[in-house]
């Protein structure tokens, strides 16, 4: 069993996790996983992210208002994240970005308008991003282009080995989820190889994209081991390395002592 695991990107705090939430992270240091950073979706979840983060001593907690839920966005809602974001266990501003996927998200420039104010309080705060780009790549670059102060992770990234190189060379991370394992991955696999170890960090996206074997269950960390076992593949190294050096990365970027 591989063991050091660090999910860098999960949803303890979603509505799927309901009925047994308790038992499942209870259980991920048993599988191997050793940290979880839970980003919030908008206010209330950051604060139960938060509140999760309190309770797990491996649990750590993100603060932020994504793109698909930014609709009801106040200037208010900054001082209330800044708040969040005081606490112990907050080390990222996030999950914040872009999603020009769906057509009924909130309007475009509201959405670049959150994310700026965003990307202004990590500055701020001196706190790293964690984005969410979905079929918004040219915008999202540029927004951060803007803030050549804030170092961030494309998350569950999705752009090309381009985009993914360029970001590498503004200094931010690249995150990859079970896609990396699905059979019409090539793009994601293609940006994998395109980044330096010392750049890239696993997540599983949880309740999202669950990973080869286990496609169209419900997510969750102990099968982020799928997800390092891929990278170490398309990487040439052993999955035990590069559970090692994402672990690394992960604490690095996330500013988390042990």
């Amino acid at each position: 069993m591989l063991t050091g695991l660090f999910d860098t990107h999960a949803h303890y705090d979603a509505h799927q996790f309901d009925p047994d939430r308790d038992q499942v992270l209870s259980a991920l240091p048993g599988q191997g996983v050793e940290l979880v950073v839970n980003p919030g979706c908008d206010l209330d979840s950051s604060g139960r992210a938060v509140a999760l983060a309190g309770r797990y001593p491996f649990v750590y907690a993100a603060a932020g208002v994504h793109p698909e839920d930014c609709a009801g966005w106040k200037d208010a809602d900054v001082e209330e994240l800044r708040t969040l974001a005081a606490q112990p266990k907050v080390v990222a501003v996030g999950e914040i970005g872009l999603d020009y996927y769906w057509p009924e998200n909130p309007p475009r420039e509201l959405q670049r308008q959150v994310f700026r104010a965003q990307m202004a309080l990590a500055r701020e705060l001196e706190l790293p991003v964690i984005v969410h780009d979905r079929e918004a790549h040219g915008d999202s670059i540029d927004i951060v282009r803007e803030f050549p102060e804030v170092r961030g992770v494309f998350h569950c990234f999705s752009g090309s080995a381009e985009m993914a190189r360029e970001l590498v060379r503004l200094g931010w991370m690249i995150s990859f989820t079970g896609v990396l394992t699905y059979k019409n991955a090539r793009k994601a696999v293609e940006a994998a190889q395109a980044v330096p170890l010392e750049r890239l960090m696993i997540e599983t996206d949880s309740p999202y994209m669950a990973p080869v074997p286990h496609r169209g269950k419900r997510n969750h960390s102990g099968y982020v081991c799928h997800i390092c076992e891929r990278l170490a593949e398309l990487k040439g190294i052993s999955p035990e390395q590069c559970s090692r050096i994402t672990l690394q990365n992960g604490l690095d970027f996330f500013g988390i002592q042990r």
